[in-house]
């Protein structure tokens, strides 16, 4: 005979990690609506946002730098950032000491994307949390 799971909660919504994990599906649910017409999904926003706010402070920014500002994977800000590449919002190129290192600057046509992706972003995340 199978023993019956037993939950210290008596409903899902007593559980702050199970309406957090819903909140945060919501969110995400609300961000990708508004970027979707950008051809941004939210992780390629954010790399980009990261890599605005660190140029405004250093004329070279790495995939590294990319990485630890928004606290992501590097393998998988690697991947994303090729994609970006590929859509013409960023430029990738040699580190001038460093063989291993990529710096990555933001094209004209990610300056604008990104610009407008605040603004969806921004009145996305004031309108859900209002």
């Amino acid at each position: 005979m199978t023993k019956e799971v037993e939950f210290s909660f008596k409903s899902p919504n007593d559980s702050p990690g199970y309406l957090l994990a819903h909140l945060t599906m919501l969110w995400q649910r609300k961000q990708k609506k508004a970027l979707d017409p950008l051809d941004l999904t939210h992780t390629q926003f954010v790399l980009l946002a990261s890599l605005s706010w660190l140029s405004r402070e250093n004329n070279v920014v790495t995939q590294v730098d990319i990485a630890n500002q928004s606290n992501a994977d590097r393998m998988m800000v690697s991947k994303v950032l090729r994609t970006l590449e590929e859509k013409k919002f960023i430029t990738r190129q040699e580190h001038e000491t460093d063989t291993r290192a990529k710096t990555i600057q933001l094209t004209n046509a990610g300056k604008e994307t990104l610009q407008k992706a605040i603004i969806k972003v921004e009145n996305t995340d004031k309108d859900f949390f209002e």
